[in-house]
């Protein structure tokens, strides 16, 4: 790997001491200044950031740009193939609802989704929105919701144009097309209509991004005079608005990351009161659905850590009235439920693989969906309508392109609606997918997910790029992706790391990866890069890790840990000044984050534990391999100074000439660019990056 930088100087931020204390300990931060103090207007607005902060931001934007051009015609053959993957004018297999059947459809070169129905009983295809003429003109562009009425006349739709996540809400005829005069802003993206069609209920953020109203809009009046169902005074939880798969009632889910509260509505008579169904206990989590006047509620409570199904009225629902149906079964992770007219659906996973379990209401009669490879990932979608005995769901291996099914739960009939085309060709028989189990530190046996061709040697010369998360139960699914193939045929192995932090298996995965043993995370993706090692899929010094988000803190501290493991780092939207946010109540996501990672501000251990491991804070004078690094400027979830600031500190403090690269896309948040083929770009970058740092370039 080579980098030509003899005629470029990478930018070097001021150093502005400024220091903290808390609990009596002393912080000093050089590189604070890069947080804008006006983040707030920022994220509605880009053009008010303060200029020095711009300067610094496009001047590191430049040097990466200069430190990748050899990597311009990889970048685009990169770019041609994962295009080349897709079926341009692609579309779902519509779903029925009664009279009509939904679905979504993308135009050749189309970048945005189109909304459309066809009669159920056969006839022609009505296009209700259109994403390429609505993004028109615009940089960023972002679809946050789209939903029929209940009457099928009506539909909503919301964007987001900033990349900030704060979405507008249109509405429009679906029988002549025109926009409905009514207008929501500042919204969480979605929402859910009444009964009767006539009214909309949806969530409304605060100044810092926060979730915090639920509103009753009647259709046809202006949004000022909306009236509000609930306030959540607690910045700590997360709120949303739902409906129950029986449509009879709303349902407001209240949660952080280890408690959570529901309140129930009428779905025909939205100004009622809310009717509480459990207060909020702290650790006890549950959701709910209802079909025929009970309640399914999906629980921990009780000891039943990796949850169970109970049963409540829905007229007096309780938890003194709930009573077991899914009884809880250690190691066996039921993840959703969904309950229809004469069946209990639910999605469980054990051993690291998911499975659907039906139960026919009538008789307790369970089975559940078999499938024979040996990874895989399953994505149950449900269906509109509640009086059926027809679900739909998702199935897809690393080498199996995903495919639709029908499921009748009566016959159990299943029926192969769609498999997804690869246009430009792919036989899975050229690749081999396996689950192997990595050792780490303390004994427990890591699940790793692997993906290469058949023809690559595994002598430990095959470079290979390892990817984790392992952060708020988040199980990384081994699902078919077609864009890692232009690194597979290229000859790496691709490898997924399912490290604490996650539950790929079961509850107790999670909790071993958070708050105290947060440092198990980042100690199973290094002895899961070992383990690779030992086995000769790949060799020290061959491995790029990959991680976002909160998988890019995982990429901060294991280049502090254990830098010369690994070929290079990329680390998208990488929240790596774990410490300093916590610290800091006025961001969106810090108080609802502190059951995740400790609350610094009110103990003292826990500024301390987060402080032995923070990526930024940890920094230190050795040598780190390759580091690319991607933020978001109107990212609310991980702020853009974080990346900023990282580098910066890296810059400094570093011993080798090894380059660490900032991308900041200065028109988008946490996703990246919203288009299909404009993702397919930065993949694209990343991944050229990825080439060259391993020494495979051509």
């Amino acid at each position: 790997m080579t980098f030509d930088a003899s005629n470029l100087t990478p930018p070097v931020a001021e150093q502005i001491a400024k220091s903290d204390t808390h609990h009596g300990i002393e912080r000093t931060d050089n590189y604070g200044w890069l947080r804008a103090d006006n983040w707030q207007e920022v994220m509605r607005d880009p053009q008010v950031l303060d200029a020095k902060i711009r300067d610094y931001l496009e001047a590191e934007n430049e040097y990466q740009t200069a430190l990748m051009e050899d990597t311009k015609p990889l970048q685009e053959d990169l770019f041609a193939e994962m295009k080349g993957r897709i079926k341009q004018d692609d579309s779902s297999v519509p779903m029925a609802d009664g009279q009509w059947a939904y679905g979504v459809s993308y135009v050749e070169g189309g970048e945005q989704p189109r909304f459309v129905r066809e009669p159920t009983g056969g006839g022609e295809q009505q296009m209700l929105f259109d994403g390429d003429e609505a993004s028109k003109d615009k940089g960023y562009f972002r679809i946050g919701g789209c939903g029929h009425a209940p009457n099928h006349e009506l539909l909503y739709w919301s964007c987001d144009t900033k990349g900030s996540e704060y979405f507008d809400v249109y509405f429009k005829s679906m029988s002549d097309g025109s926009a409905l005069s009514d207008t929501l802003s500042d919204t969480g993206g979605g929402g859910v209509w009444s009964s009767n069609s006539e009214s909309f209920l949806y969530g409304k953020l605060d100044e810092n991004h926060r979730p915090s109203k639920i509103f009753h809009h009647k259709m046809g009046s202006n949004q000022s005079g909306d009236q509000l169902i609930y306030e959540e005074k607690d910045p700590g939880f997360f709120m949303g608005i739902g409906k129950t798969q029986s449509d009879n009632f709303f349902m407001i889910d209240i949660h952080d990351h280890e408690t959570s509260e529901c309140w129930l509505i009428p779905a025909d008579a939205p100004d009622t009161k809310p009717r509480l169904i459990a207060a909020r206990e702290t650790g006890v989590e549950y959701s709910v659905d209802e079909g025929n006047g009970t309640l399914y509620i999906l629980t921990n409570k009780d000891g039943a850590e990796d949850f169970e199904i109970v049963t409540a009225p829905a007229d007096n629902p309780g938890p003194e009235n709930w009573q077991d149906l899914i009884p809880h079964k250690p190691g066996r992770m039921i993840i959703n439920h969904c309950i229809f007219a004469r069946h209990l659906v639910w999605l469980e996973r054990e051993n690291g693989l998911p499975r659907i379990v039906v139960r026919k209401l009538e008789d307790g009669e369970e089975f559940s969906i078999e499938f024979d490879e040996e990874a895989y990932s399953l994505g149950f979608g449900g269906a509109y309508e509640f009086d059926t005995n027809v679900i739909r769901f998702t199935y897809s291996s690393m080498t199996t392109p995903s495919q639709t099914f029908d499921f009748n739960m009566e016959t159990r009939e299943r029926t192969l609606l769609k498999t997804q085309e690869v246009p430009s060709g792919h036989d899975a028989a050229d690749y081999v997918t396996r689950r192997v189990f990595a050792p780490s530190h303390d004994g427990e046996q890591i699940p790793v997910t692997l993906l290469y061709r058949k023809d690559t040697p595994l002598d430990g010369s095959a470079p290979c790029l390892l990817y984790g998360y392992g952060s708020y139960g988040m199980s990384m699914p081994a699902a078919f992706n077609t864009n890692c193939l232009s690194l597979v045929d290229r000859g790496f192995v691709y490898a997924i790391a399912h490290i604490r932090g996650g539950k790929e298996k079961g509850f107790a995965w999670y909790e071993a990866g958070k708050r105290k043993l947060k440092t198990n995370t980042f100690k199973d993706f290094i002895s899961s890069a070992n383990y690779l090692i030992s086995e000769k899929f790949t060799s020290k010094g061959k491995i790029v890790a990959h991680g976002g988000s909160a998988g890019g803190m995982l990429m901060g501290a294991i280049s502090n840990m254990q830098p010369d493991l690994f070929a290079s780092i990329i680390a998208e939207v990488p929240f790596v000044d774990v410490l300093t946010t916590m610290l800091d109540d006025t961001l969106p996501l810090t108080p609802p984050e502190w059951p995740e990672w400790g609350n610094p501000i009110e103990s003292k251990e826990d500024y301390e534990t987060i402080a032995a491991y923070s990526p930024y804070d940890r920094v230190s004078a050795q040598a780190y391999p390759p580091i690319l690094a991607i933020g978001g400027l109107t990212d609310p979830r991980v702020t853009y100074w974080e990346p900023a600031k990282w580098v910066a500190k890296l810059r400094e403090l570093k011993t080798d000439d090894n380059p660490v690269l900032l991308k900041t896309n200065m028109d988008a948040g946490h996703g990246g660019s919203a288009g299909r083929f404009q993702r397919l770009e930065e993949v694209a970058f990343s991944y050229a990056f990825a080439i060259k740092t391993a020494g495979v370039m051509q």
